[in-house]
């Protein structure tokens, strides 16, 4: 799938930020207890970065703070160059997110569902890009169905296809596996691999080798903290499996 918006800014002579996330002392109150508590993150443009933790470390609080959903009670946030929290409305069509959760309407077709989340941002659907990306998830057969007759697998394919349909630079993937059978993962990855290029993937994963399998940088959270964050390519893939079964066991308040 051509980069559109990458390839206009670099005629246009735009930069492209060296980091795609730059976060510095986020924290995210809930009443008494603090779900993110003082998290730094640098994120570089391209990178394939990969969260992991115990149940209630943060992970999901931090990915819905990163799309956008939620805010944090204090701290500072820039995404692709931008603040975050002082313009978020310039960021929303240049983030694609794909959940566990199928996010879709299950009475539209596939192509219905792709054509509402385009004019979400465009108010004309991009009808040739569409097309391109039915095609790219293999459910260019299965266009005019609706999405709840589509199986596990499907419905993750539409996901990536809906989370892609703005073109996105940054794409947040929440547990992506969770469900599909081994076969469906496979595909699953052959979609993320083609995708790859010119874009930032950020994905929670109770997964380790697979998530560690995938990713450029890993990070664990336990507690709202971080325990490490660092480039795969400087990390003891034996000492991290150690660090992390080590955290997952830690009690979690």
């Amino acid at each position: 799938m051509a980069r559109r918006r990458v390839e206009d800014s670099a005629a246009a002579g735009a930069d492209v930020p060296a980091l795609a996330v730059e976060a510095h002392d986020l924290i995210k109150q809930f009443g008494g207890r603090r779900g993110l508590d003082g998290v730094d993150l640098a994120v570089p443009s391209g990178a394939f970065l990969s969260i992991f933790g115990p149940n209630g470390a943060g992970k999901t609080t931090l990915l819905r703070m990163l799309a956008l959903l939620s805010r944090p009670t204090r701290g500072s946030l820039r995404i692709l160059g931008i603040d975050a929290l002082e313009e978020p409305d310039a960021l929303r069509s240049r983030i694609g997110l794909i959940s566990h959760k199928s996010m879709q309407y299950g009475d539209l077709t596939a192509r219905e569902n792709l054509e509402f989340f385009s004019s979400l941002y465009e108010g004309e659907p991009n009808r040739e890009l569409i097309d391109e990306l039915l095609r790219l998830v293999e459910l260019d057969h299965r266009a005019n169905d609706c999405a709840r007759t589509f199986s596990r697998g499907m419905q993750q394919r539409l996901s990536i296809a809906r989370a892609l349909v703005m073109d996105p630079d940054l794409v947040l993937l929440d547990e992506p596996y969770s469900g599909l059978d081994p076969h469906a993962a496979e595909l699953f990855d052959e979609l993320i691999g083609r995708v790859r290029d010119g874009r930032t993937f950020i994905m929670v994963s109770h997964d380790l080798e697979k998530g560690y399998e995938m990713c450029t940088h890993a990070l664990i959270l336990a507690r709202g903290k971080v325990v490490v964050c660092a480039e795969k390519a400087q990390i003891d893939a034996a000492a991290f499996k150690d660090l992390y079964l080590a955290t997952v066991g830690m009690r979690v308040a």
